[in-house]
């Protein structure tokens, strides 16, 4: 059985992580196929890419029984196997949706925390689960999760390992919107997905990468950089469709170039 499934519809990757009877914990294989994926999806076709858990769980983080087998030091099996991950899926030039149908806890909810947009169902439970067992957060939650909370509320959930529901992680703004069931949750996906889909990819890709670098710079790098992407979305086709479908009073249809 597959770690992980891949389904491409029209212009979006559905990406679902494959392994129930773990509550789709990560072990080599899942990782080095979803690296596999990801590089996939930076295929000009794919204009969007939709992330979920089979079963009951989004991800419930780290096989430790697969880990304690392979006998790497953490070190390197976050070096090879999380952290490229992650850095594929924050830098994808496109917008990555995040479904969190069940636990998401330790690198699984880090994982969730890379993607760009966030859906979970009411009753999901989002774990910083690290300190449990006496490890730090990694796979970039110490980057991602105080810029999305603030520092003090990123604290508390790193250093208690308290569970946030998916409603409680919608009023945090932990996630973007939260639905009382899967069903309602998976119909969510699909419309996020071909809504962002059917937008300007490229001005959405320079969005993304503005915004996750905007804390290490200064204002005048920011403001660069603003410059420098204003002058490429606005020779880009999709601002050409955006003027004359205003012009002709038209809903515009983007093609991401």
């Amino acid at each position: 059985m597959p770690s992980i499934i891949k389904e491409l519809k029209e212009n979006v990757l559905f990406i679902t992580l494959n392994r129930p009877e773990s509550l789709n914990a990560f072990n080599t294989g899942m990782l080095m196929e979803l690296q596999s994926a990801f590089k996939e999806a930076e295929s000009d076709d794919i204009r969007c890419v939709v992330l979920t858990g089979a079963g009951k769980g989004f991800c419930s983080g780290q096989d430790l029984k697969d880990f304690e087998s392979e006998k790497k030091t953490f070190k390197e099996a976050l070096e090879v196997k999380y952290n490229p991950l992650i850095k594929q899926i924050m830098g994808l030039p496109k917008p990555v949706i995040c479904g969190i149908n069940g636990v998401a806890a330790g690198a699984g909810l880090s994982l969730a925390l890379a993607c760009d947009f966030r859906i979970a169902v009411d009753s999901a439970q989002l774990i910083e689960v690290f300190i449990n067992v006496g490890l730090v957060p990694d796979s970039a939650s110490t980057f991602t999760l105080p810029r999305i909370i603030g520092l003090a509320k990123a604290f508390q959930m790193c250093a208690s390992a308290e569970k946030i529901t998916g409603a409680e992680a919608k009023r945090l703004g932990l996630v973007n919107v939260s639905v009382q069931t899967v069903d309602v949750l998976n119909a969510a996906l699909d419309k996020y997905a071909k809504k962002f889909a059917k937008a300007p990819t490229k001005a959405l890709g320079m969005i993304k990468n503005i915004l996750n670098n905007s804390y290490s710079k200064s204002l005048n790098q920011i403001l660069e950089e603003e410059a420098a992407a204003q002058d490429i979305a606005g020779n880009s086709a999709d601002y050409k469709e955006g003027v004359n479908s205003f012009l002709e009073k038209r809903k515009p249809v983007f093609t991401g170039k």
